[in-house]
């Protein structure tokens, strides 16, 4: 009898920078590219891209269309706009309003997000052990997780940097991986 083993999506965050890096599946089965989108301030633009990356910057990602882009304001002092670039109704929403506090008097690490499956998730820092930020589904599953490498651990030829996602909520991907990088930037600049 064979059994249906599900394998998370594992990317490994190839620099660790929430302005700029790749996210290679190591499966090969996705990836994606956050990087500063060209000729808007305070823009970053989140690509799926068709193969691997190199470690060398490329510029394959301005043959695409970007998947989402996420405005910041301006002098890293708000939040600003995500745009949903690739649906048949472009859509853009304030990340204020995309990524709502969980609590009223709630710290700002802890904030949920409607997904395009119309579920809403929640994002919390450092609330599961071993876990940088931990993703949660409305009934307390963990959805995914990202993990930076802990400063005593040697890796060689890795960063040891990692974004997992579970199989189940792979169509999610790209949804998940905006809204970490919008966590990810309000802790980094404190908002």
């Amino acid at each position: 009898m064979a059994r249906n083993l599900r394998m998370p999506y594992t990317f490994e965050d190839r620099t660790g920078d929430v302005k700029g890096t790749d996210f290679d599946d190591i499966y090969d089965r996705m990836f994606l590219r956050v990087t500063p989108y060209l000729g808007r301030a305070n823009t970053l633009a989140l690509y799926v891209m068709g193969r691997r990356s190199t470690r060398h910057k490329d510029a394959r990602h301005l043959e695409r269309q970007p998947s989402i882009l996420l405005e910041f304001g301006e002098a890293h002092l708000g939040l600003g706009t995500i745009h949903f670039t690739q649906s048949t109704s472009p859509l853009s929403i304030p990340m204020n309003n995309y990524l709502r506090k969980t609590m009223f008097f709630g710290g700002s690490l802890s904030r949920k997000f409607r997904a395009s499956d119309g579920r809403e998730y929640r994002w919390q820092y450092q609330s599961v052990d071993g876990h940088e930020w931990t993703c949660l589904s409305e009934e307390g599953y963990i959805v995914a997780h990202y993990d930076l490498r802990p400063p005593n651990i040697a890796v060689y030829g890795v960063s040891g940097n990692t974004f997992t996602v579970h199989e189940a909520y792979s169509s999610l991907c790209v949804d998940i991986l905006a809204s970490l990088t919008i966590m990810r930037y309000i802790a980094e600049y404190r908002l």
